[in-house]
């Protein structure tokens, strides 16, 4: 079966506080899968779109509960990964009252950092219309020359590639070193996913997500950027680049009972990419991402939330 969409990254393990509040005060953890391809990967695959996953994980209970978890939601084993050296990522997900979130992460040679390049064939990648990638796994060890590979390489097969930055400053000896290698990441990317702080820490500046998203065109980031801004919504700019319409678009988001955000901004992406391979203009685009987003939220962990096309297009018919 040839898959037009090939995700590629980190699968770890979330563990989800039983409360909101400090590490030092939580007791008790739900253990839930994650990792933002992971996320992305799974979430089309419930939108009815399987893509091919890349990834790498131990070979350890965490791993084998996440090879399970990612075959049951549809996803093709082919590049799934099982390293018999290194032990699977770990997070522990720190929650405020508001559901945000930020992540405290055991990952020193873990398997996720530990993809090889050269590991997709060209024969993959000319059959794939869509390369995702995020940039933990630029963060450090093989993973990042094997990520910075594949980019270069589906762009060159002619893919459309789309890239997170996915910021986590506690992965990264300091913002230069993160801006250095997401902007060599950027120079093989079409459409980027971005937040306001992430792009800030690129380099780029603007008084507005609109202009900064115009900015991170401007500067060669790619033809079309989105900003997500969580429960503000998202925006999006198209340049004249892009193989869909020029376009400057804003939405305000749906107003949902939030539970949890983890994993909200994955499934952004992951509506994004199925709306634009659809056929959908930029508007229909971040509408359809953000339906997908808010119903992410309203339940805890972010993978389990994860929504059918059957509960997005329910809560944008309402």
């Amino acid at each position: 079966m040839i898959h037009d969409v090939l995700v590629a990254g980190e699968t770890l393990i979330d563990f989800i506080p039983e409360r909101a509040g400090p590490l030092e005060d939580v007791a008790g953890f739900e253990r839930r899968p994650g990792g933002a391809p992971a996320n992305v990967a799974v979430a089309l695959a419930r939108l009815d779109e399987p893509p091919l996953f890349w990834t790498r994980v131990g070979d350890d209970p965490f791993g084998r509960y996440l090879e399970r978890t990612l075959a049951d939601d549809g996803l093709p084993t082919r590049f799934i990964a099982r390293d018999t050296e290194a032990k699977t990522t770990l997070a522990f997900v720190t929650h405020d009252k508001t559901g945000d979130r930020e992540f405290s992460f055991y990952r020193d040679g873990t398997a996720d950092t530990r993809l090889e390049p050269g590991r997709i064939d060209d024969q993959t990648l000319a059959d794939c219309e869509w390369v995702h990638a995020g940039g933990v796994t630029l963060s450090n060890g093989p993973s990042r020359a094997a990520t910075l590979d594949l980019l270069e390489r589906a762009a060159t097969a002619g893919c459309t590639v789309s890239f997170d930055p996915n910021w986590r400053p506690e992965l990264w000896p300091d913002e230069e070193a993160f801006a250095s290698t997401v902007g060599d990441a950027l120079a093989h990317v079409d459409v980027c996913f971005a937040t306001v702080t992430e792009l800030e820490t690129l380099g780029v500046s603007g008084e507005s997500p609109t202009e900064i998203a115009r900015a991170a065109i401007d500067g060669g980031a790619a033809h079309t950027v989105f900003v997500t801004r969580g429960s503000e919504g998202a925006v999006a700019v198209a340049s004249d680049d892009a193989p869909w319409s020029a376009a400057t678009v804003a939405h305000r988001g749906f107003a949902v009972d939030t539970v949890d955000t983890t994993g909200a901004g994955d499934a952004f992406v992951a509506g994004a990419i199925d709306a634009l391979r659809d056929g959908r203009d930029l508007a229909e685009t971040i509408a359809f991402a953000n339906a997908v987003a808010a119903t992410t939220t309203t339940a805890r962990g972010a993978m389990a939330a994860l929504p059918t096309r059957d509960a997005v297009v329910e809560l944008l018919e309402e």
